[in-house]
């Protein structure tokens, strides 16, 4: 008989989204999605910073910037550290919260990581 429990859920998660679309979508992209699970419903509290060249019209082309733009990067990431190539399995949209006041966005004028 397998027996299940409960794992922990943190108060908080402080991070960043790969893109933020003008028409309200945050986009964020994993290989295995680890992080992924704090930014859906894992952690209590969400902090996602932005900078200004993540912000695209778009989900189109946020899709088009996770692709083109950061999976490139990280994979020079992973292979420059593990010597292996990396990719692309999981994409996580978010358009809004059920529980008001959970994720906060911050907006950077400026460039800040990829």
């Amino acid at each position: 008989m397998r027996r299940w429990s409960l794992s922990s859920v943190s108060d908080g998660c402080g991070a960043s989204s790969h893109c933020a679309s003008i028409d309200g979508a945050l986009v964020a992209a994993s290989a295995i999605g680890n992080q992924l699970a704090s930014y859906a419903a894992g952690a209590g509290h969400v902090l996602l910073v932005v900078g200004s060249q993540k912000i695209v019209p778009d989900l189109d082309a946020a899709l088009r910037r996770v692709r083109d733009v950061v999976f490139p990067y990280e994979n020079a990431q992973v292979q420059a550290k593990m010597g292996v190539d990396t990719v692309l399995e999981k994409v996580l949209i978010i358009y809004g919260e059920w529980q008001a006041g959970r994720t906060t966005v911050v907006l950077v004028r400026e460039p800040v990581g990829i």
